[in-house]
């Protein structure tokens, strides 16, 4: 059964414009108003509640070697990844609603402390950004693929000795752009890459076949779900929209094939503060509604 979490964070989000705050913490609730909860209730789908993130802070002048709200980023990943494990030993499939990508170090501490298993990792963009590539790394919301396999910072990729997270080997991604500029480092480094125009050009059944085939993750998977990997066309509410993303009914079909085989799920990046009238809340919200209705229906029991 869905168990419906809100976590309203930004904390992995540079800021907007200098003094400004990130809105995605006004996802949830943009949700729930879209209709979301609504849709997903006459499924078994119960609300399990809200786990509340620190302050965010424009916190520029950070020490170096430090990410962008690190405290706050940590407790907030522990009190989450408790309420999953929580959900998952209950026999709950969790369904996060964000908030920001920061959110998939508690999936991973979650799946760490609960038995395993592999993470599908679905974004627009690799967000593998860290302090082997690159001179401005700091922004989580950027590099939490890069966290969840163990290749940042060990304050946030090894929080209670428990990193890497999820294991390289069971590790896939989808939905980049082919122009991404760390998808060859990426592809050496994990089991699976998709790119976009992979889904585009051949159809989403075709990569969730890849996905439900692929070695490694025939046991069960962490879903993560962030919106800028559809189309700007179709999905502007985002903090980096780039072109030659998926439709909404490629990114539904590839999310109702996988979710079954998925414990759990996580969606992240949308931002109300860029959807005045809700058109982009509704969208998200059909989406996820289609795509999860039947969110870890084939997943593999925790291990005690």
């Amino acid at each position: 059964m869905i168990a419906i979490v809100s976590a309203p964070s930004n904390l992995g989000l540079r800021p907007p414009q200098r003094g400004a705050v990130p809105g995605t913490a006004k996802a949830p609730e943009a949700l729930r108003d879209a209709g979301l909860h609504a849709a997903l209730a006459p499924h078994g789908a119960l609300e399990a509640g809200a786990v509340l993130p620190g302050r965010y802070l424009d916190d520029e002048r950070r020490p170096a070697g430090t990410v962008r709200n690190q405290d706050a980023v940590v407790d907030h990943a522990r009190r989450l990844a408790h309420r999953l494990v929580s959900l998952r030993r209950e026999g709950h499939s969790p369904l996060v609603l964000g908030g920001d990508c920061s959110l998939l170090l508690a999936a991973g501490l979650a799946s760490k402390v609960s038995g395993g298993a592999g993470l599908v990792h679905v974004d627009g963009h690799t967000d593998f950004r860290h302090p082997g590539n690159s001179d401005s790394f700091g922004a989580l919301a950027g590099e939490d693929l890069a966290a969840a396999i163990g290749r940042h910072v060990p304050a946030v990729a090894d929080i209670d000795g428990l990193g890497p997270y999820f294991d390289a080997a069971r590790t896939a991604h989808v939905g980049c752009r082919r122009e991404d500029e760390e998808l060859d480092e990426v592809s050496d480094a994990i089991a699976l890459t998709i790119p976009a125009d992979d889904i585009i050009l051949y159809g989403a059944a075709r990569a969730a076949s890849r996905i439900l085939t692929a070695p490694g993750l025939d046991r069960g998977f962490w879903l993560q779900v962030d919106v800028d990997v559809l189309d700007p066309a179709h999905m502007p509410a985002v903090d980096s929209p780039d072109p030659g993303g998926l439709s909404p009914q490629e990114l539904t079909d590839f999310l109702r094939a996988v979710a079954p085989r998925a414990w759990g799920a996580s969606v992240t990046v949308f931002d109300p503060d860029l959807d005045p009238d809700g058109t982009h809340a509704r969208t998200i919200a059909a989406i996820v509604a289609e795509g999860l209705v039947r969110l870890g229906e084939e997943s593999a029991a925790p291990s005690e």
